[in-house]
């Protein structure tokens, strides 16, 4: 077996360097048959034969001469029968020799003559795009080919600014000293103060929209000072957290709105190694100033010497101070460390949202749509149901107590409060319909808009009549057996409802909805503190007082868990009925001193609270009423 190198067999065998572009050089059958031409190192200088003109014999491989083997030399390749190297050759005489100062003897002294096929033998033209095979073996040669996928958040390009580091410091630390976690009080709306203020500032975002969302996000948050109700707060601070998310994000789709009510809570969590990496960034350009640190520490020991001094000169000062010094407990540290953390890196997540770019909305595609009989019969059928049902609906609102107990053998309270979930579920569920039904219908043509506007606008209108329907049967419901936060806030969202089902019908009059997301959720804000507006628990006390006025009848035990905002309703009441409610909001109302727990309700409730007797003892029980 022949063990030597043979030059030029990466060639002829179809193979290529990998930083070499080109194409494999196609060797001759009697090349590949006959590898000794040129791994014989004695036929490597031959005494070179020069062809004849026209001679077909001198492109073969076999014939000693080094530039017979460039298939560029044959006349297959081009095609011309009077030329034998397109590149090289004399076009008029057909020689491949002449005006080549390269073809000839190695004796003649030129260097170019004894290089190696492979060195000389490298295409003139880009390699072809339509080489499945080539490209197979270059893809081989060259590794696995990694693909990047497109990251589903992507991160800032550069580490947080030290004004965005400043404002979460700024925010944590307002938390820390101000925001009282386990009541309400005026320290919710001053934290959120610094931490808008904060986010503004450190983002540049100037726009109305945003300005809109997060005074909405701080009126919610100023709910806490005003009413003490445990439900309201909570819902006011989800409330809050959502449109504050909404003030730094720019969805306008379903999907956009959504994932951006969402954002700045899960933002917080990439947020951490962002500022991190935004604290080394600044300590490289910070030098410590030590002038600073001296004046800090000299201030500090100014007031660890006069304050107390002065504290124990007047009684009303060192009051003061009291109120305005947190109280210390073995919790507190752990306490301020959690508010710390949370609200600072919350905060720094809503500058990490206006750092980058979120994919919100979904990228635009082709609308799969169905055809017109697909859609407008099933709905067509729906409309054909609410119309006969809204019929009777009508009959029974007009028709009152005594309709209802002819057709249905019930009272008109016991008929609402079998039907009012009923008609929620069928409400919320012509919803999805709808919005599913826009979604699929066709509208290419001007038919297809007409139906689809004639057949969901009676649709959501039908809607609404029951919508009343329901807002009828549950007042009626609450007239009949009380009121209750539960019964008030599902009355709440079924007005809410109705006013979504009003936006669907504007929307319909030209099937734009681009800004009905956005318009729902604002709806729904609003409503929100249009119900803390009214001082719901009071509302409650106050009709069912009310009722126990034209009934008789009342739920102590219910009137007893509701907040301290109810105590003004209570003044009808008979004395011992009212200081056996007084005493059980006594107990469950926090007294606390500090000035950020301040709140209105809180304090006007105080002075009745402290005129009843701790030794009043009474049993109202225990209720079972939502």
């Amino acid at each position: 077996m022949n063990d030597k190198r043979v030059v030029g067999m990466s060639k002829k065998l179809g193979l290529r360097r990998v930083e070499h572009p080109a194409p494999p050089v196609r060797a001759s059958a009697a090349a590949v048959e006959n590898p000794d031409t040129t791994g014989n190192p004695a036929a490597d200088d031959p005494e070179p034969e020069t062809p004849e003109p026209g001679n077909p014999e001198s492109g073969n491989p076999g014939s000693g001469n080094p530039t017979s083997s460039n298939p560029a030399s044959s006349n297959s390749t081009t095609g011309n029968p009077s030329t034998s190297d397109p590149t090289t050759g004399d076009p008029t005489t057909g020689d491949p020799t002449a005006g080549n100062p390269t073809a000839g003897s190695p004796a003649t002294g030129n260097p170019a003559a004894s290089r190696p096929v492979e060195e000389r033998s490298s295409p003139s033209h880009p390699p072809l795009p339509h080489a499945p095979a080539w490209s197979g073996q270059a893809a081989a040669l060259s590794g696995p080919v990694v693909h990047q996928t497109k990251p589903l958040w992507p991160a800032p390009t550069a580490p947080a600014s030290r004004n965005v580091l400043y404002a979460g410091a700024a925010a944590g630390l307002t938390a820390a000293a101000v925001l009282p976690l386990d009541l309400p009080g005026v320290g919710w709306v001053l934290t959120g103060i610094v931490g808008v203020v904060g986010v503004f500032l450190a983002t540049g975002r100037r726009s109305p929209q945003s300005i809109a969302w997060a005074v909405a996000a701080l009126l919610l948050l100023g709910v806490s000072t005003f009413l003490t109700a445990d439900w309201l707060f909570s819902l006011s601070l989800l409330a809050a957290s959502a449109a504050g998310s909404l003030a730094v994000t720019d969805g306008r789709s379903l999907r956009g709105v959504v994932a951006g009510m969402v954002a700045v809570p899960v933002a917080a969590f990439p947020a951490v190694k962002w500022g991190i990496l935004g604290m080394r960034a600044s300590r490289g350009h910070v030098r410590p100033d030590r002038r600073l640190g001296r004046t800090i520490l000299i201030s500090a020991g100014l007031l660890l010497v006069f304050v107390p001094l002065l504290a124990g000169a007047d009684a009303a000062f060192a009051e003061l101070l009291g109120n305005l010094v947190p109280t210390v407990d073995i919790g507190s540290p752990f306490e301020w460390v959690f508010l710390f953390v949370t609200i600072g890196f919350g905060t720094l997540g809503a500058c990490y949202v206006q750092a980058t770019t979120l994919p919100l909305d979904a990228e635009p595609r082709e609308r799969r749509t169905v055809a017109r009989r697909e859609w407008a019969v099933p709905i067509g059928v729906l409309v054909v149901v609410f119309a006969v049902f809204v019929g009777v609906q009508l009959a029974s609102l007009f028709g009152g107590d005594d309709y209802v107990q002819r057709t249905a053998q019930l009272t008109y309270a016991e008929y609402a409060r079998g039907g009012f979930w009923q008609l929620l579920a069928v409400t919320v569920l012509t919803l999805v319909v709808i919005g599913v039904a826009t979604r699929f219908a066709a509208t290419d043509t001007a038919a297809d808009r007409l139906w689809l506007r004639v057949l969901l606008g009676g649709l959501a209108g039908l809607t609404l009549v029951i919508v009343a329907s329901a807002l009828s049967r549950m007042w009626a419901y609450q007239q009949a057996y009380g009121f209750t936060a539960l019964r008030l806030l599902v009355f709440a969202c079924e007005v809410w409802l109705a006013v979504v089902y009003l936006l669907v019908l504007a929307a319909g009059v030209r099937l734009r909805a681009g800004w009905l997301p956005r318009s729902v959720v604002a709806t729904a804000v609003a409503s929100l503190l249009v119900l803390a507006a009214l001082n719901p628990d009071r509302f409650i006390a106050e009709h069912n007082v009310e009722r126990w006025r034209a009934t008789g009848k009342i739920d102590l035990p219910y009137l007893g868990t509701l907040s301290v905002d109810a105590v003004p309703a209570f003044a009808p009441l008979p004395a011992d009925v009212r200081e056996c409610l007084l005493v059980r909001m006594k107990f469950q109302m926090t007294d606390t001193d500090d000035w950020y727990a301040w709140n209105l309700s809180r304090e006007q409730a105080r002075p009745v609270l402290d005129r009843v007797s701790w030794e009043r003892g009474c049993d109202l029980g225990y209720t079972t009423t939502r």
